[in-house]
C-alpha cells in the first residue's frame, strides 16, 4: 500500500446502506430493523416508500459521489489515503470491506460515519457493526478509528445556512418575510435520547436532542445575520418505525406543520438538518409526505438541500483526519494538540467515545472506538 496520513493508511467511510432493486427491499428491511419488534404492517408501508422510486434507495448512488468527492479532494491536497466503503445493512456490507482491507494490507484505517450525531443508532450501532466485521476479518484485520462528530463542523453547518438561505429566496416575497424555519431529523425512541452521550464517567445525557437543536440555534442565527431578516424556528422528527407503545422524538414533521399552519404561519422551510444528503427519509418522508401535508394546508414549502458533495463537507473530511492526526501526535508528544473548529455552543466532540457512551438498548455488545472496546 502506498504511504498513508500519520498513523493512517486508509479511510473507511461507513454508512447505512439501502436496496437497488425492487426484490432487495424486503430482505433490505429485515435487515434494519431486526430484533426492534417493528410489526409487519409498517415494513410494508416502509417498503412502499421505496417501491415509490423504483425499489431503490439513493443512498448508494450518493455514497459512491462522496467517496468520488473525497479520494478527488485528498489527492488534490497531496494526501495519499485510499478511500474503502462499507454499510451496515446492505451491500458492500462492512464485513466484505474490512476483509478487503486486510487482503490489501491496510494497518489502519480512519472511519467517517455518514451520521453526524450521538445516539445508539447513530453512532455506537455502527462501532458494533465495525467489531463485528474486524473480528470477522481475523488476525490481520487493520485497526479502525471512528472520526469525532462533525454536526457542529462548519464544513456540514454552512452548506445548511446557503440551502436555508437559497430556499428562502424562493418563496414568494410576501410568504418569505413570516417563514417558519422547521428543521427535521429522524426521530428515535426517547430513551434513546436519554442515553446518548450518557457515560458512567459522568457525561449527561440527552446528546442527541441537544446537539440538534443547537444546530437548528446556529442555523436560524446565521440565516438572520446574513438575510437581515429574523425566522420563527423548531425541531420536528420524521421516519418514526417502532411499536406505538414506545415513545419517541415529537413532534412528527406532519403534526407539526398542522400546528403551525393552525397557528397562523403561511410559509415553511424545511431543513433536514438530521441527514448528510438526500436519504430515503428526505425523499419521501420530507419532498413527498410533508410536503403533501403543507400544500394540504395552503403552507407555503421549501425544502433546503443536504450537504451531499458540497466542497465544503468533501473538505470537513479532510479536515477531520488532519484534526486527528495532529491529536494522535499530540498524543504521542510529537507536536501540540490541534485547533479544533466548531459552531454553536457545544465544542468540538471527542475521539474516542467515554466507556457506556450511547449504550445499547438490547444490552451491551462489543464496539470498536470507545474507551470500553
Amino acid at each position: 500500500m502506498p504511504p498513508g496520513v500519520g498513523p493512517f493508511d486508509a479511510l473507511l467511510l461507513v454508512s447505512f446502506g439501502g436496496p437497488e432493486r425492487p426484490e432487495d427491499v424486503v430482505p433490505f428491511l429485515q435487515n434494519v430493523t431486526r430484533g426492534r419488534g417493528v410489526p409487519a404492517e409498517r415494513l410494508a408501508e416502509v417498503g412502499a416508500h421505496y417501491h415509490r422510486f423504483g425499489g431503490r434507495s439513493p443512498i448508494n448512488d450518493q455514497c459512491r459521489s462522496l467517496l468520488t468527492a473525497i479520494d478527488t479532494d485528498l489527492a488534490a491536497a497531496g494526501l495519499d489515503l485510499p478511500v474503502y466503503w462499507g454499510n451496515r445493512n446492505w451491500d458492500p456490507y462492512l464485513q466484505q470491506t474490512v476483509a478487503q482491507m486486510a487482503a490489501d494490507g491496510v494497518k489502519h484505517a480512519a472511519c467517517l460515519l455518514t451520521s453526524a450525531y450521538s445516539s445508539y443508532s447513530g453512532c455506537r450501532q455502527y462501532r458494533e457493526n465495525l467489531a463485528d466485521a474486524r473480528a470477522a476479518a481475523g488476525s490481520d484485520a487493520p485497526m479502525l478509528s471512528r472520526l469525532r462528530h462533525y454536526f457542529n463542523h462548519p464544513g456540514f453547518v454552512e452548506p445548511f445556512v446557503d440551502a436555508t438561505l437559497g430556499s428562502l429566496a424562493h418563496l414568494d416575497q410576501g410568504a418569505r418575510d413570516g417563514a417558519r424555519l422547521v428543521f427535521v431529523t429522524h426521530s428515535i425512541p426517547t430513551s434513546m435520547n436519554d442515553a446518548s452521550g450518557r457515560s458512567p464517567a459522568g457525561t449527561s445525557g440527552g446528546a442527541y436532542v441537544r446537539q440538534h437543536r443547537d444546530v437548528a440555534a446556529t442555523v436560524a442565527a446565521r440565516v438572520q445575520q446574513v438575510s437581515g431578516g429574523e425566522h420563527a424556528y423548531d425541531v420536528a422528527y420524521c421516519s418514526r418505525s417502532g411499536p406505538a407503545q414506545v415513545p419517541w422524538l415529537e413532534p412528527d414533521v406532519n403534526d407539526h406543520l398542522r400546528a403551525v399552519a393552525a397557528s397562523g404561519t403561511e410559509a415553511v422551510v424545511v431543513v433536514p438538518i438530521g441527514f448528510v444528503s438526500d436519504h430515503m427519509e428526505v425523499i419521501f418522508d420530507l419532498d413527498t409526505e410533508a410536503a403533501a401535508t403543507a400544500a394540504e394546508l395552503g403552507l407555503a414549502f421549501g425544502r433546503a438541500a443536504t450537504p451531499g458533495t458540497d466542497p465544503r463537507f468533501v473538505a470537513l473530511v479532510r479536515d477531520l483526519v488532519l484534526d486527528r492526526v495532529a491529536s494522535e501526535c499530540a498524543t504521542a508528544g510529537a507536536g501540540a494538540p490541534p485547533a479544533r473548529v466548531s459552531l454553536g455552543e457545544l465544542g468540538p466532540s471527542w475521539d474516542v467515545c467515554p466507556a457506556g457512551c450511547c449504550a445499547n438498548p438490547r444490552g451491551p455488545r462489543p464496539a470498536l472506538c470507545g474507551a470500553d472496546s
